[in-house]
């Protein structure tokens, strides 16, 4: 089956490949020739992956889905939550959001550094809505550490593999719990029970 996944981001196709499976051919808006930046102008994280998915569907009327995650952080109220990918600028600059969120924490000593990731997907079939969510738990690292995954990974310590960041755990270990992985397993179980 072919369906659009709503991302430009190689770690999120790479993912989402390895938890669909060979039954399943991911398409992305780029090799549709869709380029243009999807405003998110949702308050919430499910609001902003249906936002993706609609806007995807419309253009193409082909089955896709969309995600958007956040990262919460306790001790900033939740931030930067829906914000995430902006949280320091206006786009996906990673570094320049961890740098504001270690500066953020660093005017709350000795408050508890516990977050989580949040993950909705958006799945759009034959035009329905599906809806599946995933969180991790964990807590944010005093500095960077790890050189591999993407967004916050290199700040983000799992409770599920304490004493690393998400960064220096190995790919298939880090999508085996991750709050993205978590979504994404629904969505295809989902998809296979359904006969898709």
């Amino acid at each position: 089956m072919r369906i659009i996944f709503a991302s430009g981001n190689k770690g999120k196709i790479r993912e989402a490949s390895e938890i669909l499976g060979e039954d399943y051919e991911i398409i992305t808006p780029a090799s549709l020739g869709i380029n243009e930046e999807i405003e998110e102008t949702g308050n919430t994280l499910k609001e902003n992956s249906l936002i993706k998915a609609e806007y995807l569907y419309k253009r193409t009327g082909m089955n896709v889905f969309a995600d958007d995650t956040g990262l919460e952080v306790d001790a900033l109220g939740g931030a930067p939550g829906v914000h995430s990918a902006r949280y320091a600028t206006d786009g996906h600059d990673f570094d320049a959001n961890i740098d504001k969120l270690l500066l953020e924490l660093s005017k709350h000593p000795g408050e508890p550094r516990s977050a989580r990731f949040k993950s909705v997907v958006t799945l759009l079939i034959n035009g329905e809505r599906h809806f599946f969510e995933g969180t991790i738990e964990g807590r944010i690292a005093e500095s960077r550490s790890g050189v591999n995954g993407f967004g916050y990974d290199p700040v983000f310590i799992a409770d599920a593999y304490p004493g690393r960041t998400f960064a220096e755990v190995p790919e298939e270990a880090k999508n085996a719990v991750s709050h993205r992985g978590q979504s994404l397993r629904a969505m295809a179980a989902w998809l296979k029970e359904n006969g898709f």
